[in-house]
């Protein structure tokens, strides 16, 4: 069988500088799938762009052939012009965007723009495009998919997004699909879903799949093949067992050390004592009231967070790990005082061991820059957080003016320490956000969270968005930080190789409750909940011989009332937090 997309010899650079990549090749047949695998900075979307011809305008190809067979006959991709491109893309080749939120129009309805792909390159009624693509989004995982249709990208989160990205890629079952970090932003459960889907798609039209990722354990349970690649040269290629099984370039050993695993646990370890709190959370209930899609229906009321209590104690790491939409980074929000919970909910935080606590629900105006000196937030994506028109210099003080602390000497003394800490060198103070990789973007904005020297992080979600190797640092930093300065963190995410690896206590949301609460050894090693066993059993593994399994995913990500019998419940009649084990809460029926 003939390789549906070859490439060869491909060298692509921008000006006079030397070429980004060079001399790649790799070749796909139709059925294939093919992971892409390396740090960021390595080449990988950039040969992707290639294929598909949307390469930067200051980008220039040196040599190399894209031949492709998705024709009548072998034609090379370099060659065509615009035209005959648009006549390929979306149809024989389709690409997910890493970055929905830059890839979606913000002008246009999220169910218009995937339905477009139909509109383009298929000859059907409306009706029947629309049915289509609902049809679509139930398959991603939209708990409303007539909703998300008539929704703009702005209305959802980044998971959300996503799944819209892969839905528009999948609508017209192309012969290639090529998934730029098509699961990034998605949690465990539903980039399970989302994976079998695409294994689903393949086996149904024969599809070949170019999987651009970082992500080790995607790769064991996706890749036929794999092609390593570190600074534009490909380092190892082959057969994805041999290469997972026994990794033989010193660059995919690195690759392999640096990838979170949940480790075995191999004892039941003692509940975090709550006798010196910084951080209390009571109650904690937020409803919203979204727009309805006509003028004469009564507003959605969505509840994401139900009856919520969280205790952080001080010096250790909470972690909060759910699905998207589950209510976790609402959490993280009402607990900086960024939005109000419910009547009835109070946030209290302890400035000192036994001292009077902040009600951080009713703080004045005074109370509450007191309250921003000693709480910050470390965000998810590092490319948003930092302003593109700030040199680091001002990005970094402005807290500091802000509060008048210190003499304008005494605040960029700071600023190099504060750099110093996260492991940056302060010469790079007059250089401008886009100067900097995702990695050193997210120890900049670790560095401005902490230039206040506060007591309490809030993290969100601050790793998803990092190659493993990158990913493995910050985390080592973020350790390292807080031992040094007796910080405390709420630590939000959905990845719980990430959360086994800096957590004291793990408290597991679904659907704005809390289902499951411990340490995380105990809860490793004997989770109860079938949520959280669904969580477990959908982090991958970089181990080609434990590929995920999609039933018990399914049943945990499923209806609450598809659970055992000590588990179910039907609508809001949902049992309560039960402590099985000193420290172990579950929500169950005794």
């Amino acid at each position: 069988m003939e390789p549906l997309i070859e490439v060869k010899n491909l060298t692509i650079g921008f000006g006079t500088a030397e070429p980004t990549i060079e001399d790649v090749n790799f070749s796909i047949k139709m059925g294939e799938t093919l992971a892409l695998v390396g740090e960021s900075g390595s080449g990988k979307t950039l040969s992707c762009r290639a294929i598909l011809g949307i390469l930067p305008n200051t980008a220039k190809i040196h040599s190399g052939e894209i031949i492709s067979n998705t024709g009548k006959t072998p034609q090379n991709l370099l060659e065509l012009n615009e035209k005959l491109f648009r006549k390929i893309r979306g149809d024989c080749i389709s690409m997910i965007f890493q970055e929905p939120m830059r890839s979606l129009s913000p002008l246009h309805k999220v169910g218009h723009q995937v339905a477009e792909v139909l509109e383009l390159h298929r000859s059907c009624p409306k009706k029947k495009i629309k049915k289509e693509v609902i049809a679509q989004f139930e398959r991603v995982g939209f708990p409303d998919p007539k909703r998300a249709y008539n929704s703009y990208p702005f209305e959802m989160s980044g998971g959300m997004l996503q799944r819209a990205m892969i839905a528009m890629a999948m609508i017209a079952k192309p012969d290639l699909l090529i998934a730029d970090e098509p699961t990034t932003a998605l949690d465990v459960t539903t980039q399970a879903q989302v994976l079998g889907l695409i294994n689903d798609l393949q086996k149904e039209t024969g599809m070949a799949v170019i999987l651009v990722t970082h992500d080790l354990g995607v790769v064991a349970n996706m890749a036929t093949k794999v092609v390593v690649m570190n600074k534009g040269r490909v380092m190892e290629s082959g057969n994805a067992k041999d290469i997972l099984s026994a990794p033989a370039h010193p660059y995919t050993q690195k690759l392999f050390a640096a990838a979170p695993a949940i480790p075995e646990a191999s004892e039941i370890v003692p509940a975090v004592p709550h006798d010196d709190l910084i951080l209390d959370l009571k109650n904690i209930t937020k409803t919203y009231h979204a727009r309805s899609s006509t003028p004469w229906k009564p507003a959605a009321v969505i509840q994401a967070v139900r009856g919520v209590d969280l205790q952080l104690t001080r010096g250790k790491t909470l972690a909060v790990v759910g699905e998207s939409g589950s209510g976790k980074s609402t959490c993280a929000r009402i607990a900086l005082g960024a939005e109000l919970p419910d009547e009835g909910g109070d946030v209290h935080f302890f400035t000192e061991p036994k001292a009077t606590p902040l009600n951080v629900t009713a703080l004045s105006r005074t109370e509450r820059y007191d309250f921003q000196k000693q709480a910050q937030m470390v965000f998810q994506d590092p490319y948003s957080s930092l302003s593109p028109r700030m040199q680091i210099i001002d990005t970094l003080i402005e807290p500091l003016s802000i509060h008048n602390i210190g003499t304008k000497s005494e605040r960029i003394d700071r600023a190099k320490d504060v750099l110093k800490l996260v492991g940056l060198d302060s010469s790079i103070l007059r250089r401008y956000p886009h100067a900097f990789s995702g990695g050193q973007r997210q120890r900049l904005s670790i560095a401005r969270a902490l230039i206040m020297s506060p007591k309490l992080l809030v993290c969100d979600e601050p790793t998803s968005a990092l190659d493993v190797s990158v990913q493995d640092q910050i985390l080592d930093l973020l350790e390292e930080i807080r031992d040094a300065q007796q910080l405390s963190y709420l630590f939000i995410s959905h990845d719980l190789a990430v959360v086994s690896r800096i957590a004291d206590e793990v408290a597991v949301m679904r659907q704005g409750r809390i289902v499951e609460q411990a340490p995380p050894c105990t809860l490793f090693a004997n989770p109860k909940h079938p949520y959280t066993k669904a969580l477990i059993a959908a982090q991958p593994e970089p181990d080609i011989n434990r590929p995920i399994n999609l039933d018990l995913v399914a049943l945990g990500a499923g209806k609450p009332s598809s659970w055992a019998d000590n588990f179910r419940f039907e609508g809001d009649d949902v049992p309560p937090l039960q402590e099985l084990e000193p420290g172990h809460m579950v929500r169950c029926h005794v």
